[in-house]
């Protein structure tokens, strides 16, 4: 199986247009925040649906250092990982997801009804946790948020985009799901993977 994208090149930077967070005239704010366009073929026999992922695996884990003025995030901390989409359900015929179809803008306390693909069920992406105590933030956020690193990290960030070819129509994952029930619920369904990522810095200081 094969994925691609017209929204960013394999291992390229990802457009600000697709992240939740972008350098503004006085400092650093949220960002168009678009789902970018995926798109994928070579599905193998036996197909009845797919899930996708979107997982950061280069997260600080010292959360005080991040946004801390006058620190730096040290590119060798040891790193967790950031869920941004999970989603399952997607019917065995589709082949592509428009960019900007199930998400566009940031929508603060969490999209209650992302849109998307018809069909499909949209999870807890790692946002719900990180705004847990902010009460202008907080609550469950759904589909796609895209990047938003910290400004001060030396690690370029990398979003690894996951579909999974499943062998099952449904997943059995609960209605607040997040990526670690996908993750359980796919164990012996996965018929074949196909990954594509691209990175994100807000660091003016970190290239590639």
């Amino acid at each position: 199986m094969r994925i691609r994208s017209d929204s960013f090149e394999h291992r390229q930077r990802l457009p600000a247009q697709f992240a939740a967070g972008q350098a503004t005239a006085d400092g650093f704010g949220f960002a168009p925040n678009r789902n970018p366009h995926l798109a994928w073929d070579g599905v193998p026999d036996g197909t009845r649906s797919f899930a996708l992922l979107c997982i950061d695996p280069d997260v600080p884990t010292v959360a005080e250092m991040v946004g801390q003025a006058g620190v730096l995030i040290p590119a060798d901390q040891p790193r967790g990982e950031f869920v941004h989409w999970a989603m399952v359900d997607l019917a065995a015929g589709l082949r592509e997801i428009t960019a900007g179809s199930c998400s566009d803008g940031v929508v603060a306390h969490g999209k209650a009804q992302p849109a998307g693909p018809a069909g499909a069920r949209q999870g807890l992406n790692d946002y719900t946790g990180w705004f847990a105590g902010d009460s202008a933030m907080a609550g469950d956020w759904r589909g796609y948020d895209g990047p938003f690193p910290p400004p001060n990290d030396l690690r370029l960030h990398r979003y690894f985009f996951r579909v999974f070819a499943l062998d099952v129509e449904k997943l059995d994952v609960p209605a607040r799901f997040t990526a670690a029930d996908v993750f359980a619920a796919m164990h012996g369904h996965v018929l074949d993977e196909a990954v594509i990522y691209a990175t994100y810095s807000l660091n003016p200081d970190v290239t590639g």
